[in-house]
């Protein structure tokens, strides 16, 4: 007789929606924002969740920063906290070698605007990218731009302007962090902006960097093979963010 499935129809189909969020001392950090991204990608899958936030705003980190996952589905719903993993910390001090890779048109049902648990597409590229000596992937639409990581969004410096992708006009998910970024960009004399670019244009920018809630934000030290100078903002734009 085969064992009992110990998980949900949910988890096993990945028909649900997840955030992760940076948790520190002082408590989950842009909660209300990763709160607003679940319901939207909740909303997509047309998946009913229960209010959240009085649950999760009481939660701290035991050390400097760990993370927080919430993952529902049509079934359950789970709170988790783990340690950042390594790579991910080395990434945020030490850079990232990123590739560019092609992907299709998303067809009328895409759900690539959620943040949905069918991650394995995303884990997939970056063992792509990983063969390929890089640590992660570029995705680029058909006519070539930019458009994000399989798990971050991209950002670039072009003279005094911050830019990222555009959510409302490209297929990508919207990124919190880099919200959150843009909206400080001015109190360090930096313009923000959203903005397509391609990647020709992109190898042209002052500094790259991938976006995401444990990353913070990782440099790109090389693209598409090609090496990039570190910048002087890396740290300064980490420390806007309290990383």
């Amino acid at each position: 007789m085969p064992d009992e499935a110990p998980i949900s129809p949910g988890e096993l189909f990945g028909d649900g929606v997840f955030e992760t969020i940076h948790l520190r001392p002082s408590g989950p950090w842009l909660l209300d924002e990763h709160l607003a991204r679940l319901a939207r990608s909740a909303a997509l899958l047309e998946l009913e969740i229960p209010p959240l936030a009085g649950r999760l705003a009481g939660l701290v980190s035991d050390g400097p920063e760990s993370a927080l996952r919430v993952i529902c589905t049509r079934q359950s719903q789970h709170v988790t906290i783990s340690p950042i993993p390594a790579g991910t910390l080395r990434e945020r001090l030490s850079g990232i070698r990123v590739v560019s890779a092609g992907v299709g048109s998303p067809p009328p049902w895409s759900l690539a605007k959620a943040k949905t648990l069918s991650y394995a597409e995303n884990f997939a590229a970056r063992r792509w990218a990983r063969e390929r000596g890089a640590d992660d992937a570029l995705w680029l639409s058909p006519d070539g731009h930019a458009l994000e990581g399989p798990t971050a969004s991209l950002v670039w410096l072009a003279g005094n302007e911050l830019c990222t992708v555009p959510p409302d006009e490209a297929p990508i998910l919207a990124g919190t962090t880099t919200a959150r970024l843009l909206e400080l960009a001015p109190s360090v004399g930096l313009s923000p902006a959203y903005r397509m670019i391609t990647i020709e244009q992109l190898r042209g920018a002052d500094a790259i960097w991938l976006a995401s809630a444990l990353r913070g934000l990782a440099f790109v030290k090389a693209l598409d093979g090609a090496p990039r100078r570190p910048s002087r903002w890396t740290p300064i734009l980490l420390d806007l963010l309290g990383y």
